[in-house]
């Protein structure tokens, strides 16, 4: 990891400009668990935006690699076809789980990049627009780092569509964003397919239709489809490198409690609405 700024020095000056950074506080940093069970791994970035809320300072970021799974949002949850959706994607070997940011399914698996960026924040609301863009900006520069010329818009018929999609091409889809706000804090994640988008490309066509919604799962691409032999690893490291350059970041050791937290923060997947598609009350989010 690139060495962390000092307050009063350059890296300090470019936190505070950033519409990423928190008010007061720097960003930790955890690059992993990587490969946790999805129903665990989905509470992760909801307990630690729970953890920043209470104390009104600071942010953590994360950056990981997933096991396969359809993230389901509250909003699909609703849908008649949503139990349908969860038995193709857990078929196809996609462990179904609910999601906190809003949006709609979204599907990756262990040659996925994903990030959480949770941050305090007393006035959560006033910024969503701008830190959808600011965090869209900061993987076409990662992405630049690794030989795609990627950019910010959504493709026609994408799957979780989004006006901060980035797309290579103009074509394909290589990241999605969604974004949470509470009181005292605010969720920004990212999913970025690195590698292998078949097996996302045939979930995304199963779950969908069985939600009654149009896609083109052509859209779903890979960075790979468009920079053949470029690794995980190294836009892990170039997203970082990219988040460095905006926010005062210290590495963190993962804190030992956290799977815990994280088992009492993730949504709960609705076994009714699986079993009877029943309509379930909507927890607020942004998309």
């Amino acid at each position: 990891m690139a060495p962390t700024s000092r307050v009063g020095d350059p890296g300090d000056r470019r936190a505070a400009a950033s519409t990423l950074a928190p008010s007061t506080g720097g960003v930790r940093v955890l690059t992993g668990p990587d490969g946790a069970p999805p129903a665990v791994d989905v509470g992760i970035g909801p307990a630690l935006l729970r953890q920043v809320a209470a104390q009104g300072t600071g942010g953590w970021l994360r950056l990981y690699r997933p096991a396969p799974a359809t993230a389901f949002s509250r909003r699909d949850t609703l849908s008649p076809g949503f139990g349908a959706a969860t038995e193709v994607s857990a078929a196809h070997g996609f462990a179904p789980v609910v999601r906190a940011p809003g949006g709609r399914a979204a599907v990756y698996h262990e040659g996925a990049l994903c990030l959480d960026l949770v941050v305090a924040e007393d006035e959560p609301r006033g910024g969503v627009t701008r830190r959808f863009v600011e965090l869209a900006e900061v993987l076409v520069e990662a992405l630049a780092t690794v030989g795609v010329a990627a950019a910010v818009g959504p493709v026609a018929d994408e799957y979780c569509p989004g006006r901060f999609s980035v797309n290579a091409g103009g074509r394909v889809k290589l990241a999605g964003t969604a974004q949470r706000v509470v009181r005292g804090g605010w969720f920004l994640g990212a999913v970025l397919l690195v590698t292998d988008a078949e097996p996302v490309r045939r979930v995304v066509e199963a779950t969908y239709r069985a939600l009654g919604l149009t896609v083109d799962a052509r859209t779903a691409g890979a960075v790979t489809d468009v920079a053949p032999g470029v690794r995980v690893e190294e836009v892990r490291s170039a997203v970082l490198a990219a988040l460095g350059r905006r926010l005062d970041l210290h590495p963190a050791a993962v804190p030992g409690d956290l799977l815990d937290r994280a088992r009492e923060a993730a949504p709960d997947l609705p076994r009714p609405a699986v079993r009877t598609g029943a309509a379930l009350p909507v927890q607020q989010g942004v998309s």
